[in-house]
């Protein structure tokens, strides 16, 4: 009896964490399954949507896609089980409102093979729930000082202390090696990402391009991803992350330091909100002060000429 071959492993493995994204799952899918690179599995991780993305994530008969449901246990976790079950030698990740620009792994794999890089990603176009590129938006304004103050320093660690102009996971593109000295993406609901590439630096930050200059991915903007909680929960995040991977990259020594520092420095900028707040209000109470004989003034004579 002839025993069949063992199936080859995929070049790369797409993991795709996928929670209530029934209006773009499927441009998210396309835009993998349509890629110029075509050798790659497409992990689906389900993670409890209650709409129709499951269905429609299973209605595709490619055989490159696995689609695995789990109960809903936030996107890091989804990530974690997708990146477990890959079999590729490198890993991209999608998210499944985000769509890849069909050359996108073509040219990440040309980039990686020219430089020996264990880690790339690109410049991002946002886009908008109809797949339009948002033009006139606040995220570009914030995207563009966080690009311009990496290219004053082209330091990729300083540039991330200063904002996450990787912007997404679905912008991570990393070889297997790498992923298994990095681990597994932390238990952060909104910027699992931003501890992620961090700790790729630390690990190979010589061996990390950002490709500034070429848009490889389109990142969706919409209702569901601005949400007023992570506007506060993940600017909670957003201060642990900088501050331990500041102290990452200081002597040990010095942490003492640093940590009262910060801390001081935080604690004047609550004194100086407040003190701006009391100023405020107290011009505002003087004004009003001001206007209130004038006012009572006129308001008699109104008075006295509506009775004559």
């Amino acid at each position: 009896m002839v025993q069949a071959s063992p199936k080859r492993p995929p070049t790369v493995s797409v993991v795709m964490p996928a929670y209530n994204h029934e209006r773009f799952v499927g441009d998210a899918i396309d835009s993998v399954l349509n890629q110029t690179f075509s050798d790659v599995e497409l992990i689906i991780i389900d993670d409890g949507s209650t709409d129709a993305t499951g269905t429609i994530a299973q209605s595709y008969s490619d055989p490159r896609i696995r689609y695995h449901f789990q109960e809903n246990q936030d996107a890091f976790n989804a990530l974690n089980r997708g990146m477990g079950l890959s079999t590729g030698k490198y890993i991209s990740i999608i998210n499944s409102d985000d769509v890849y620009t069909l050359d996108r792994i073509e040219r990440l794999l040309e980039i990686q093979r020219e430089t020996a890089a264990a880690c790339i990603f690109s410049d991002v176009i946002p886009i908008d729930d109809q797949g339009e590129e948002l033009t006139q938006h606040p995220w570009r304004s914030w995207h563009e000082i966080n690009r311009e103050y990496y290219f004053k320093t082209k330091d990729l660690y300083d540039g991330f202390l200063h904002g996450n102009y990787m912007v997404t996971t679905s912008n991570l593109f990393l070889t297997r090696e790498l992923a298994e000295t990095v681990g597994e993406f932390c238990p952060l609901r909104y910027l699992h990402d931003y501890d992620y590439i961090f700790r790729i630096l630390l690990a190979a930050e010589d061996k990390t391009i950002y490709l500034d200059d070429e848009k490889l991915l389109y990142y969706r903007i919409h209702g569901g991803n601005t949400l007023s909680e992570a506007a506060i929960i993940g600017r909670e995040q957003d201060k642990k992350i900088i501050r331990q991977y500041l102290l990452e990259k200081c002597p040990p020594h010095t942490h003492g330091h640093i940590n009262t520092a910060i801390d001081r420095l935080i604690t004047l900028e609550h004194e100086l909100t407040k003190v701006h707040a009391r100023l405020n209000r107290e011009k505002q109470i003087q004004a009003r002060h001001k206007l209130s004989i004038p006012t009572r003034i006129a308001n008699k004579l109104q008075s006295l000429l509506a009775r004559s």
